[in-house]
C-alpha cells in the first residue's frame, strides 16, 4: 500500500494530461501546474470529455464523474504543489529547464515529498543531480496515451535510494498500471526502439514510398498494432518528436534516431498533429485521444 495521497503533476500536454486522469481516476487528490491558463483549461476540458467517453463505452461507471473531477486540480501558482508527496514532471525534453523546475519545487516541498520525472530520453541521474534531492528522485515514463495505456518504465538514477524506488514502485501499483524495472539508459526500453522506429516511418513519407494512411494500415494489419506510427506521431506532436530526436541523437549518435528533414517542415508550416488539426492525418477535432 502506497502512502502517497496528494500527486503533482507540472506540465498540461499530452503526457501530463494523461497521467493527471489516471491519478485522478486511481482516487488520488491530483494538481496539475502549468503556466499557462489556457493550456489548464483545455486540460480539463479534456479530461471531462475522457471521463464521459469512458462512461459511454462502459469502461467507467458515469455517477463516477463528478467525484473524480471533483480531485482534479488546475494552477499556474507553483507554490500550490507544496502539499503534494510527489511531484511527476512531465515537460518537454530540456534539462536545464527541467533543473531549474525541480529547484524550485525543492525549495517549496517538504522533505519527504518524491520527485519523478516522465522523461524518455534524458538520464535520471542528470535530472536527479539538479533537483536538491537526488536520493528521493525516480524515473517514471507513463507509455502514451497515459490515460488508456498501463506500462509505466520505473527506472532508479545511480543516487535513488532504495526506498525511494519502492515507495514509487508501489505507487504506480496503487494508479492501477503496471510497472517494469528499467535502467537508466537513453530511451529505457520503449523508446531504444520506437523513435528510430518512428523516424523510419516518417522517411518511407519522404521517399514517397506510400500514403500516411497506408503505411499505418500496413503496420497495424501485420504487426497487428492498435495505432499506426504516424498517427502515433500525430498523437506526440512534430514538435515534441523533434525534441525527442535531437535528446537521444546526441546520447546515442545512431543516425536512425536524427530528425527527419520533413519534421521540420511540417513544424514550419503548422502540422504539428492532432492538436492542430493536421499532421500526416487531418482531423476534424482536437480532442486526446480516446475522447
Amino acid at each position: 500500500m502506497t502512502s502517497i495521497k496528494t500527486v503533482g503533476v507540472v506540465g498540461a500536454g499530452t503526457m501530463g494530461v494523461g497521467i493527471a486522469i489516471v491519478a485522478a481516476r486511481a482516487g488520488f487528490v491530483t494538481r496539475v501546474y502549468d503556466t499557462r491558463e489556457d493550456a489548464l483549461a483545455r486540460a480539463r476540458t479534456q479530461t471531462s470529455a475522457f471521463l464521459d467517453k469512458s462512461a459511454q463505452r462502459g469502461k467507467l461507471p458515469a455517477d463516477s464523474i463528478p467525484e473524480i473531477m471533483s480531485r482534479w486540480h488546475g494552477t499556474t501558482q507553483i507554490d500550490e504543489l507544496k502539499d503534494c508527496d510527489i511531484v511527476i514532471e512531465a515537460v518537454f525534453e530540456d534539462l536545464r529547464v527541467k533543473h531549474d523546475l525541480f529547484k524550485q519545487l525543492d525549495s517549496i516541498c517538504p522533505a519527504h515529498t518524491l520527485f519523478a520525472s516522465n522523461t524518455s530520453t534524458i538520464s535520471i541521474t542528470e535530472i536527479a543531480g539538479g533537483s536538491g534531492r537526488p536520493d528521493r528522485f525516480v524515473g517514471m515514463h507513463f507509455c502514451l496515451p497515459a490515460q488508456l495505456m498501463k506500462l509505466i518504465e520505473m527506472s532508479a538514477g545511480l543516487t535513488t535510494s532504495g526506498e525511494t524506488f519502492d515507495e514509487a514502485w508501489k505507487f504506480a501499483q496503487a494508479l492501477g498500471q503496471t510497472p517494469v524495472r528499467t535502467q537508466d539508459t537513453p530511451g529505457f526500453i520503449l523508446n531504444y526502439f520506437l523513435i528510430p522506429f518512428n523516424n523510419d516511418a516518417i522517411r518511407l513519407v519522404e521517399q514517397g514510398v506510400a500514403e500516411p494512411a497506408d503505411i499505418d494500415l500496413a503496420i497495424k494489419t501485420a504487426l497487428g498494432y492498435p495505432m499506426g506510427p504516424l498517427e502515433l506521431l500525430d498523437l506526440v506532436g512534430m514538435d515534441t518528436q523533434k525534441l525527442l530526436c535531437a535528446a537521444m541523437y546526441e546520447l546515442t549518435n545512431e543516425p536512425r534516431a536524427a530528425c527527419p528533414p520533413l519534421v521540420r517542415r511540417m513544424m514550419a508550416a503548422g502540422w504539428l498533429g492532432k492538436k492542430a488539426g493536421r499532421g500526416f492525418h487531418s482531423y476534424s477535432d482536437t480532442k486526446m485521444f480516446g475522447a
